[in-house]
């Protein structure tokens, strides 16, 4: 195997079924340096074992997944949701504590879709607005940035109402770039006309808190959660985006983000290997 390029992250939802501990192992013994983690195995084995297994490990922490959930109308639900939050927030901080030099405390958030029964996208994306309003003096306090992923619009019903990285970007502008930011994943955004222009806007403005990369493969899944796939091994040009990035003088982990059924099946030690050699040979090249 060749040499794993020094800013690989390894996002803990690309080995699903691996526990923390089996997470962070593989993760180190391939050679990959960073690690992004996902909220429920860190909570399996507490925080303060989490952040103590994640120093052990040596590995840097690149993101905390996920909060967000924004969408819903005032009252209980809407509540808990925000408190959840500030949960992550406290996590995030933790983690990055912990990880080794060159951690970043960013914290992903989905922004949830279509409260049931409602077509009022507008009045969604509002919410998500008003939900980062709450939260932004906490994440500042913590010193953690709120990265905003826009996701594919064929999940705007019910994941996710920000659809574009300009969508993103619009909602964070009421904010400090430390307090809320972008999440750019390629899986996401490729099919943008104006991607380009929005990620040269990003950087612009500071606000590219995270940089996530797969690939986008047809027929997709029948549950098109499922649909990502290894760098390479579909349609997307990581060519223009991944230099797109790098011109705005990102300089932080990339992550490497893969819901697939049959990848999650494969041992975690193999998924690792696979995700180190297609990054080097499909991202890689376009970070000079």
């Amino acid at each position: 195997m060749s040499a794993v390029d020094p800013r690989l992250s390894i996002n803990q939802a690309t080995i699903k079924y691996a526990d923390l501990a089996t997470a962070l192992k593989v993760t180190a013994d391939a050679g990959v340096q960073s690690i992004g983690l996902w909220r429920e195995p860190v909570n399996d084995v507490g925080l303060d074992v989490a952040c103590r297994m994640l120093n052990d490990s040596g590995l840097r922490f690149s993101t905390h997944c996920r909060g967000g959930f924004f969408t819903l109308p005032d009252g209980p639900e809407r509540t808990a949701a925000l408190e959840d939050n500030r949960r992550a927030i406290d996590e995030t901080a933790a983690l990055a504590a912990a990880g080794a030099a060159g951690s970043t405390a960013v914290l992903v958030l989905v922004a949830g879709g279509l409260p049931a029964g409602s077509r009022d996208l507008v009045g969604a994306r509002e919410r998500v607005r008003d939900a980062l309003g709450e939260l932004a003096p906490y994440a500042q306090q913590a010193g953690v940035t709120l990265a905003i992923e826009p996701l594919h619009p064929m999940y705007a019903s019910d994941r996710c109402v920000v659809s574009t990285l300009g969508q993103a970007l619009d909602i964070a502008a009421d904010f400090a770039p430390d307090v809320v930011g972008a999440a750019v994943d390629t899986f996401h955004i490729w099919w943008d006309p104006q991607v380009l222009d929005q990620i040269a806007r990003a950087g612009r403005e500071g606000r590219i808190a995270t940089y996530q990369v797969c690939d986008w493969k047809t027929p997709l899944a029948e549950d098109v959660l499922l649909s990502r796939h290894y760098t390479g091994d579909g349609v997307i040009d990581f060519g223009s985006l991944t230099r797109a990035v790098m011109a705005t003088g990102y300089d932080r982990d990339i992550e490497v983000e893969i819901f697939n059924a049959d990848i999650w099946a494969d041992a975690p030690e193999d998924v690792v290997r696979r995700t180190a050699e297609t990054f080097s040979a499909a991202v890689s090249p376009h970070l000079a």
